[in-house]
C-alpha cells in the first residue's frame, strides 16, 4: 500500500495548533494522544489533518491499548496509513512498553494501592485475558518480586490457594499483593473477584503471611478491594 503524502499536512495547520510546535513549548506532558499520533504520521489524507487522522485510530482501534494489541495487519487496514506509518506506530508503543519494564527493574516500595497500579499497569491493562499476579513484599513493604499465578476467567473453584503462597514461601516474604486484571477494560470487582479474596485472606491468616490487599487493574483505571472492604473482614 502506497503511503498517502497528499493530505493535509501538520504544516497546513495554524502554528499554535500544530502538534510539535506545542510540543516543544509545552511538552510532551501536555499533547492529547491524538496529537502525540500524528506527530508519527506526519501528515493526514484528504478531508482530515493529521491529528483527525489519529483521533480515528484511537477510535477505531480502542484507544491506545488497542493500538497496541492492534496487530500491523490491522494498523495497515486503517484508511491513510501505510506500512511505513504503522511501523512508526508499533515502535514507538513498544519503546514505551520498554522503558515501563526498565522503571519496573528498580527497587520499589508499596504504600498505597496506586503505587501497585503504577507498577504493574502497562503490563496488565492491555492483557486479552485475565491473569493473576502476586506482589511479594518484605517487612518494609519492598517488592521482592510479582509473579503471574493464573491466567484465564477467575473463578474461586478453580483458583488453588495453595499456588498463591507457594512463591511467598520460597523468597519468605512478609505480605504479598494479589492483583488481576479484567480485559473490559472495567475495574469493578465480581462476586467470584470477591470470593476469592475471602478465601485466599483466611489462608493467609493461616500461614501468618499478611494479605494486604487485592487490585483490580482495568483501561487506565484500578479497583481496590480493600479499600472498598470487599472480601477483607476487620
Amino acid at each position: 500500500m502506497k503511503e498517502n503524502t497528499d493530505g493535509y499536512r501538520i504544516a497546513d495547520l495554524d502554528v499554535d495548533e500544530r502538534p510539535r510546535e506545542r510540543l516543544a513549548k509545552l511538552g510532551p506532558s501536555k499533547l492529547r494522544n491524538e496529537e502525540l499520533l500524528a506527530i508519527l504520521l506526519r501528515v493526514g489524507v484528504p478531508g482530515e489533518s493529521a491529528v483527525q487522522v489519529g483521533k480515528r485510530l484511537l477510535d477505531n482501534l480502542g484507544g491506545l491499548t488497542g493500538i497496541y494489541q492492534a496487530s500491523f495487519k490491522e494498523i495497515c487496514s486503517q484508511h491513510g496509513i501505510g506500512p511505513a506509518k504503522a511501523a512508526q506506530i508499533q515502535a514507538a508503543l513498544e519503546l514505551g512498553r520498554r522503558i515501563s519494564e526498565s522503571s519496573e527493574e528498580e527497587v520499589h516500595y508499596i504504600h498505597s494501592p496506586e503505587d501497585v497500579f503504577k507498577l504493574l499497569r502497562y503490563r496488565m491493562g492491555a492483557l486479552e485475558q485475565e491473569e493473576m499476579r502476586v506482589v511479594l513484599l518484605d517487612t518494609r513493604n519492598r517488592v521482592l518480586e510479582d509473579v503471574v499465578v493464573y491466567r484465564g476467567s477467575l473463578n474461586s473453584a478453580q483458583v488453588r490457594v495453595g499456588e498463591i503462597f507457594k512463591h511467598a514461601i520460597r523468597r519468605n516474604a512478609a505480605a504479598v499483593i494479589l492483583v488481576h486484571n479484567h480485559p473490559s477494560g472495567d475495574p469493578n470487582p465480581s462476586p467470584d473477584d470477591v470470593a476469592v479474596t475471602r478465601a485466599i485472606v483466611q489462608a493467609g491468616k493461616l500461614m501468618d503471611i499478611d494479605v494486604l490487599d487485592h487490585i483490580v487493574i482495568g483501561r487506565g483505571r484500578y479497583t481496590s478491594l480493600k479499600q472498598r472492604g470487599l472480601g477483607f473482614t476487620n
